[in-house]
């Protein structure tokens, strides 16, 4: 049954580390070598990329590979770096059969001390597996082509457009802490019939997916300042009534991993400097893990 009243009115009153009422979760979507292509045995191949594909369906896109290609190639050198440079951990959502295309590569993810989440086995929704079976056996092989990568086991999750009827059992089953296939709070929280997993809330609009998108972001400051009221907002949300909360930005390494659309990336970092006094950036582990051990009895 879906629920529309969450904590109600009355969300609990977190203080994150360092006495901030914003926690900001920097994502980094790790999936390419993980869609759809032809030359894979897909039918077709993603037809979300730079512009739309005008390949017919069943016909090899190369130019659609090597858009994907970009950002390994590329783009994760320009987001790993810029972290390092401003000490910052962010959380990498990791398909597995890109990482186990890429190990070596994923490997860097944890070793610059960031946290590498689960993506699925591929890029697609786990609402279209056809059975428990099927989705269980795709999740068991990201979870193990991440953890033998990178040297950790995930304990996040999130996926492609909608999680199944069936994805939050099979995740508590295997011992996630968190999953993020959620749009519906400021702030994590439990479900009574599975209260080991806690649910993390993401977010798509301050989400670099909008500069593919045609009512979307167009020019690197168009994501910047629309981050920039997000942060704005929440922060005097927290110092006007202590309004806690979590500000999710998303990046995929073949977006804004591009120089024009990094900027947009520096942007939002030099403004999340400015508020450095009133904000937590952190990976959604511990994230969870301060809302846990804070507040373990908080259900929705």
């Amino acid at each position: 049954m879906r629920d529309l009243t969450g904590y109600g009115g009355r969300p609990p009153q977190i203080v994150w580390p360092n006495g901030a009422r914003v926690a900001v979760s920097l994502v980094v979507n790790y999936e390419e070598g993980a869609e759809q292509q032809v030359s894979d045995g897909d039918t077709r191949s993603e037809p979300m990329g730079e512009v739309i594909s005008v390949v017919e369906p069943g016909v090899r896109d190369l130019g659609q590979e090597q858009i994907f290609a970009y950002g390994m190639r590329v783009g994760l050198w320009r987001f790993l770096d810029t972290f390092d440079r401003r000490g910052i951990a962010a959380t990498f959502f990791c398909c597995g059969r890109a990482v186990e295309r890429t190990p070596e590569l994923a490997a860097e993810i944890t070793r610059r001390g960031h946290e590498a989440a689960c993506h699925g086995w591929r890029w697609r929704p786990h609402s279209d597996y056809p059975s428990r079976e099927a989705e269980s056996t795709d999740l068991d092989r990201a979870v193990g082509a991440i953890a033998a990568a990178t040297g950790e086991r995930p304990v996040g999750f999130f996926c492609r457009g909608s999680e199944s009827v069936w994805t939050r059992d099979l995740l508590q089953e295997r011992g996630f802490l968190y999953t993020s296939n959620a749009f519906d709070d400021d702030l994590p929280y439990r479900e009574a019939e599975r209260p080991g997993l806690l649910i993390v809330p993401y977010a798509l609009d301050t989400n670099d997916m909008k500069f593919f998108h045609p009512n979307g972001f167009v020019r690197a400051r168009e994501m910047v300042e629309y981050v920039e009221d997000a942060l704005k907002q929440l922060v005097e949300e927290a110092r006007e009534s202590g309004r806690s909360s979590i500000l999710n930005i998303g990046f995929h390494l073949r977006i804004c991993g591009r120089p024009a659309r990094f900027r947009a990336v520096e942007g939002i970092l030099d403004a999340l400097d400015r508020h450095k006094d009133r904000i937590w950036i952190t990976r959604r582990d511990a994230i969870a893990r301060h809302f846990a051990a804070h507040h373990p009895d908080d259900a929705s």
